[in-house]
């Protein structure tokens, strides 16, 4: 398990903009399974549907390119630099299937498809309750 002090020195993310809570699971290089509780004080809530609260699905998209990072981050340390910052250059086949509600906790699941240069293709998708509630692939490129 990879606790949230360690994401931190992986991620450039703080609050109310980190999305990642834990992890539970990684293979080195291959894929990781990292966890975002969903809770009713978080800011986007107010107004993203104040009588109804839904999770924004960009933001579902943001936690998976996070889980990635971190991905990337534990792969790399004791290798290369770790110092790189990943950038979500590109989301494609991007698919909603249920809502994310406060109380919610996030199953965020993504996996290397392919390593080019300084570019990382993740597949990526998220579930609750063992159920799918977004998928997408990611494109993230770092800049050292």
């Amino acid at each position: 398990m990879v606790d949230v002090e360690r994401i931190l020195r992986l991620l450039p993310h703080r609050y109310p903009f980190l999305l990642v809570d834990k992890v539970i699971s990684y293979k080195k290089g291959e894929s990781i399974t990292a966890i975002k509780n969903v809770t009713f004080n978080e800011p986007h809530f107010t107004g993203h549907f104040p009588n109804h609260p839904v999770m924004p699905g960009v933001l579902i998209i943001e936690a998976m390119a996070q889980a990635s990072g971190v991905l990337s981050g534990l792969s790399m340390e004791d290798g290369e630099s770790n110092d790189k910052i990943y950038y979500l250059v590109k989301v494609d086949k991007a698919k909603f299937t249920k809502t994310v509600v406060p109380g919610d906790q996030l199953h965020l699941h993504a996996t290397i498809k392919r390593t080019m240069r300084n570019m990382v293709q993740y597949a990526c998708h998220a579930t609750v309750d063992g159920k799918t509630v977004a998928q997408a692939e990611l494109l993230c490129a770092s800049k050292s």
